[in-house]
């Protein structure tokens, strides 16, 4: 297999400090101690303040009995407390664990055990799933993590008020909580610093187990080092040239996401940046947010970027202070990212990555060659590979599609104990199969032809045919199922369930998301049912998906 790269990064890669995630915060509170390191609705923290907390939590998980190499799940939405979860854990060497905390019980029991996590760190709204969950599971301590903690003193009285306002507000963020369940604010601002000399851990130690479907069925846990998550932050601030100390980043992708964490978690740790974080991405919670502190850098799907644009100016809210956004997950569209440049001043430019590459592996450069529609150039230290979908050793012809094969410092470790899939994904030598067909342009830029596999991309997130499917076939009135992604606009695709029914029986749509709602994360639900006579099937009885969606789209037009 030849090694030469079919296009070269722009940029140089510095030096990647042989360095745990953590030694970022520890800079940043010795170098910019007193600069705001979280903004949360108003509530601010420092980062002396947050590497304090940060110690704090550290001796609450020791004394929750957590070594190096356990796992510490944690299913958060973003907040305050999420940022010192994660820390904390990673400096006593544990295994971060990210899920999506509004999960069904029955996803969250899958990944838990997988991971074999000991202690998960909960929104109170998700313990009771997560407490369905544990016989399923090796954990021994469940902690309530309560977002009201993390607010302004004025927000958090205004929550006991009662008045119907402040009772929604409250059930919005809160959840019940069994008495003997502890809580994560009361155990942390009661809890002994861990001492400075405790052990660190090393950059080749296993910082997180982040969950995936690659490219194909069920979620499964990539094994990214800290060296790994440290390479991708180092990349990427050789890419926008960011100043230590001076951005203002904007924190509206889900931390429990690969490119909310390496991007908000990590990176603005690493430039010291202040953190602007949002529980959810809310335009007048944003906007409410870029009034009280002007935002400079925004990584976001572009959905967000164009309801952004629309509400910023229905409300007269400018965001001029914007000077750099990176939109992923999905394809940037070339009127959203004329939309936001015209109303920013700035730039946007597309990235790509995936979860394997911790997460970024490509990207438009922040100048006047970025190329929207283009996943962009490898990032710094990273390269690429364009090969044949049939024989992964030979290289196509410039200009042609093939398989976009990756490597690179960011690259990840394999999969949590999976070693044929592994094997099937990260070859011998270092490359990564990212499972895209790809051509490679003239002038370098890499651009996105199709996905091999089926997967669906909705929103940023992505979509498993098949855990919708087997949702379905156990409804009743439900014979046989293919669901499969039509485009959608601003959203990527839609998942649209195209079914069988028993002989006898009529399901409608409605029916159809109520028991998929109660199974599956909300963006998985189908937004569209299509009844056929039958489905069509390969000569070995696998069926046709692509057929499946053609026949969708035909029925559409």
């Amino acid at each position: 297999m030849g090694t030469t790269p079919t296009t070269a990064s722009p940029v140089a890669l510095p030096p990647i400090p042989d360095e745990p995630l953590t030694a970022a915060l520890e800079r940043a509170a010795a170098e910019h101690g007193e600069r705001v390191a979280v903004d949360f609705l108003g509530a601010t923290t420092t980062y002396t303040a947050l590497a304090d907390e940060v110690a704090r939590a550290a001796g609450v998980l020791v004394g929750l009995g957590v070594q190096p190499g356990d796992r510490v799940a944690i299913a958060l939405p973003n907040c305050t407390q999420h940022l010192v979860a994660f820390y904390a854990a990673l400096r006593i060497g544990a295994v971060v664990v990210e899920h999506n905390p509004t999960y069904t019980a029955d996803e969250l029991a899958h990944q838990l055990a997988d991971s074999g996590a000991t202690v998960a760190l909960v929104w109170t709204k998700a313990v009771p799933a997560v407490l369905i969950a544990k016989s399923r599971t090796a954990l021994r301590s469940i902690v309530a993590v309560d977002l009201a903690a993390d607010l302004p003193a004025g927000a958090r009285w205004a929550l006991r008020l009662p008045i119907p306002k402040a009772r929604k507000a409250a059930e919005a963020m809160r959840g019940p909580v069994p008495a003997d369940i502890p809580r994560w604010d009361r155990l942390v601002r009661d809890a002994r610093p861990l001492p400075a000399d405790h052990p660190l851990p090393s950059s080749s130690d296993v910082a997180l187990l982040q969950y995936t479907g690659g490219t194909t069925g069920t979620p499964k846990a990539a094994v990214l080092t800290h060296r790994n998550v440290v390479a991708n932050t180092v990349q990427g601030h050789a890419w926008t040239g960011h100043e230590p100390g001076r951005e203002v980043v904007f924190g509206v992708l889900p931390f429990f996401h690969a490119f909310g964490l390496t991007l908000c978690l990590s990176y603005a740790v690493r430039i010291a940046a202040t953190l602007v974080v949002l529980p959810s991405f809310d335009p007048a919670l944003v906007l409410a947010a870029q009034r009280r502190r002007p935002g400079t850098f925004l990584p976001a799907v572009p959905p967000m970027l164009d309801r952004l644009v629309t509400a910023a100016d229905a409300a007269n809210v400018p965001l001029t202070s914007f000077t750099h956004a990176i939109s992923g997950a999905m394809a940037l569209p070339a009127e959203t990212a004329r939309r936001w440049e015209a109303a920013t001043g700035g730039l946007v430019v597309e990235g790509y990555g995936m979860t394997e590459t911790s997460p970024v592996a490509l990207g438009n450069p922040f100048d006047a060659t970025r190329r929207p529609g283009a996943l962009g150039l490898p990032f710094p230290g990273t390269e690429v590979r364009v090969v044949s979908q049939t024989d992964v050793t030979q290289d196509v012809a410039p200009g042609e599609p093939g398989e976009l094969l990756v490597r690179g410092p960011q690259v990840f470790q394999g999969y949590w104990g999976r070693p044929d899939e592994t094997a099937g994904q990260l070859l011998a030598d270092g490359w990564l199969r990212t499972g895209d067909v790809v051509r490679v342009d003239d002038d370098g830029f890499v651009v996105l032809v199709d996905r091999i596999k089926e997967m669906i991309v909705t929103g940023g997130f992505k979509v498993y045919p098949s855990q919708v499917e087997d949702q379905l076939r156990s409804m009743p009135g439900i014979a046989d199922v293919a669901v499969v992604g039509v485009p959608y606009g601003d959203l990527g695709e839609s998942v649209v369930a195209a079914v069988v029914l028993r002989e006898g029986h009529d399901v409608d749509l409605a029916a159809v998301r109520d028991w998929c709602g109660q199974r599956l994360a909300r963006y998985a639900v189908p937004r569209r049912l299509v009844v056929l006579p039958d489905l069509p099937r390969s000569q070995v009885g696998k069926v046709l998906r692509r057929v499946v969606r053609d026949q969708v789209l035909a029925l559409s037009a």
